[in-house]
């Protein structure tokens, strides 16, 4: 009986074990994705975040591969991740994990992958994001932004905008509604990857919460290097 105890005890721990490696491992591939999604946006100069528009970001958050469309209703479906620039340090935070879902009316039919970025401008901008919950339109402002490493970055949009998108379909750049869209903190995602459940402001802003078991800053897991040395690369 006590044999039979340890090897179910035993077994319950190693599947366990197997579904959280699987879980932080959907995660990594999250962050290598948004990775990839910036450096390939970059890396097409006539299109190209302005280089004056991505170095006065005070974050970014990228949502690979985010599904839009439907039969009438078109509709955008994706998940994300979200770093925070800290200026005084001279480094971008961990990457804190969101989701994307909306909605739009309209005669649509089929569906379509949309790489998305956003480039937070503003202090306004960066509090909404580290809401559990915010609509694009009714909380936050959201503008298409200039393309170009020598685009003119002071244009009333850019200026006035909390937030700038660029987005990319099949490889061609174009412009995609987001008005409507909720953007929410994922929590799953963020207790997988680190191992705890985490806030996005506890993740991205940990200098900002109670220094403790919630406060202190999480450890970074080894896939956020490349990350990081991406937004080095177009940032600094």
């Amino acid at each position: 009986m006590f044999k039979r105890l340890l090897v179910l005890t035993l077994g319950c721990m190693t599947l366990i074990g197997v579904r959280t490696f699987s879980a932080q491992s959907d995660e990594a591939e999250r962050v290598q994705k948004a990775a990839t999604v910036l450096e390939q946006i970059m890396s097409v100069p006539d299109k190209a975040i302005p280089t004056p528009v991505i170095k006065k970001a005070e974050a970014i958050a990228v949502f690979p591969a985010t599904i839009k469309g439907g039969l009438g209703i078109g509709a955008h479906r994706g998940k994300g991740i979200l770093s925070v620039r800290n200026r005084e340090a001279g480094k971008w935070s961990n990457p804190a994990f969101l989701t994307l879902t909306g909605g739009s009316f309209g005669a649509q039919i089929g569906a379509e992958e949309i790489d998305l970025v956003l480039v937070v401008m503003n202090r306004a901008g960066l509090e909404n994001l580290l809401k559990d919950e915010f609509k694009i339109g009714a909380d936050a402002s959201v503008a298409a932004g200039p393309v170009g490493r020598s685009a003119e970055a002071s244009t009333d949009a850019v200026a006035k905008a909390e937030i700038l998108s660029y987005s990319r379909a099949r490889g061609l750049f174009a412009g995609v509604s987001l008005a409507g869209t909720a953007i929410r903190a994922d929590g799953d995602a963020n207790q997988a990857y680190y191992g705890r459940a985490l806030s996005t402001r506890e993740i991205v802003r940990p200098g900002e919460v109670v220094v403790g078991t919630a406060g202190a800053k999480p450890k970074a897991p080894a896939g956020v290097a490349v990350w990081h040395r991406t937004l080095d690369k177009y940032t600094k």
